[in-house]
């Protein structure tokens, strides 16, 4: 089985296996529902007892995450639990990042609690999250399935479509699992990733991958540690005062599932070279139908890159913030700093264990591309205002950068140095003077009458 998201195939691949079925075609050139009736009569059969090998609880919801929590346990083998003096190492780091990160922030800190996270707590604890990314792309691809289905294999599918919907919620649990248990002993604190995946007001560090993650630096153990701390808090900071951000984040997700569609171009093909029998003594035919997603192309409207443009956009400004704060915060205090800045952006912006196994989940590849361009344009900010204007930009979602200032900030910059920001710190009383001035200008032309 492929390793894309959710079943999804290259072009590649599908091009292959079309020259491979296409050996036998139909000298009409046209939908056989013969030989699609066959096809299901034998998946009916293949799939009746699969559900005693695939886990434990019924389905509810486009994900089986029974199966999906199975694996990624699986996946993640022994671990070392976490002993107190990791718990009392992270929590030291943490206190001592947010005294120096009050120095470069208006946004105070947001932390309650502090962890030390074993691979299985991450999992435990962020299945939530990933339940509420995951289910709205999973049900839009399910819906495709079924609703851009040719009415022939409808009608011959029958009570197959709800079996199929199991097991394409068995699939999807799966790979998920499979997923989450890379990324699991992977990421090295609660927002790798860019969202936040903790509980709220927690800061989360695990020692386990971090300790991995400094095998390849030549860099005093302490000093990444204290660093990662700062990233984390920071995190935190952000998130847990930009009360809109977390939301935003979900929700153009979740835009971008809605605009997911299915072209079934490729089920003529398909149905046409396939031979039923062959699917009982051919087990790499079997497994070739497994991963027959590829003929179920999805399209890319322009609506959802206007959302994957918006995401990509957001994250790079989340980053670019977090690094910018950061920077000026250990710079003159942890000598490694500008070496593990660097490290962090190519880990993030060249797609790292995080950001491809985040893509393979939800079906997006969600790098901060124009990361640089981000921590440039709130550096320049800075430069240009103070802390206060910089991080006063996050006061409201219409007041942020888009896409296109990241490439020319100066306008931006240009904008809320002069006041730009001003009019949403009170978005009643700016109502309360627009009525009054324009009052004052009826009643101005009215005494000119």
């Amino acid at each position: 089985m492929n390793d894309l998201p959710f079943g999804f195939s290259s072009r590649d691949d599908d091009d292959d296996d079309r020259d491979d079925n296409a050996q036998n075609p139909d000298p009409a050139g046209g939908f056989d529902p013969n030989m699609l009736g066959q096809l299901f009569n034998q998946l009916g059969t293949m799939f009746s007892g699969m559900g005693s090998g695939m886990g434990q609880g019924a389905q509810s919801g486009p994900v089986n995450y029974d199966i999906a929590a199975n694996l990624a346990r699986q996946q993640v083998g022994s671990f070392t639990p976490m002993l107190d003096k990791e718990a009392s190492a992270v929590a030291d780091s943490v206190r001592l990042a947010e005294l120096w990160l009050d120095e470069q922030t208006t946004l105070p800190a947001g932390i309650t609690t502090t962890a030390a996270w074993t691979p299985v707590d991450w999992l435990e604890n962020t299945l939530p999250t990933w339940r509420t990314l995951c289910d709205p792309i999973a049900e839009q691809m399910a819906r495709g399935m079924t609703d851009n289905l040719p009415e022939e294999a409808r009608a011959m599918a029958g009570p197959m479509i709800g079996m199929l919907g199991q097991l394409s919620g068995s699939m999807y649990g799966s790979q998920l699992g499979q997923g989450l248990g890379t990324l699991a002993k992977d990421v090295l604190t609660s927002t790798d990733v860019g969202l936040p995946l903790a509980p709220d007001n927690t800061a989360v560090l695990l020692p386990e991958a971090i300790a991995r993650f400094s095998e390849g630096l030549d860099l005093p153990a302490q000093e990444i540690i204290v660093f990662l701390a700062a990233r984390e808090a920071a995190h935190v900071r952000l998130f847990a005062h930009v009360p809109w951000l977390k939301q935003r984040l979900l929700a153009t997700v979740e835009e971008y599932a809605r605009g997911i569609s299915i072209d079934f171009s490729g089920m003529q093909d398909f149905a046409q070279g396939v031979d039923p029998q062959e699917l009982l003594t051919n087990p790499e035919k079997m497994e070739e139908l497994m991963g027959s997603a590829a003929a179920f192309e999805p399209k890319t409207t322009p609506e959802q890159q206007a959302a994957l443009t918006r995401l990509e956009t957001l994250l790079a400004l989340i980053e670019g913030w977090v690094e910018t704060v950061v920077s000026a915060s250990l710079g003159d205090r942890i000598p490694s700093t500008p070496a593990l800045t660097e490290t962090m952006r190519r880990r993030r912006a060249t797609g790292g264990p995080a950001e491809q196994t985040f893509a393979t989940l939800i079906g997006l590849d969600l790098r901060p591309r124009k990361l640089r361009e981000a921590a440039d344009l709130w550096r320049k900010l800075t430069e240009a205002a103070d802390i206060t204007g910089r991080d006063g930009v996050w006061g409201h979602p219409d007041l942020l950068p888009d896409a296109d200032d990241l490439d020319s900030p100066a306008g931006f910059i240009d904008s809320i140095i002069g006041g730009g920001s001003s009019t949403f710190d009170d978005p009643m009383a700016e109502l309360e003077r627009t009525i009054a001035q324009e009052k004052k200008e009826k009643e101005e032309r009215g005494d000119d009458a």
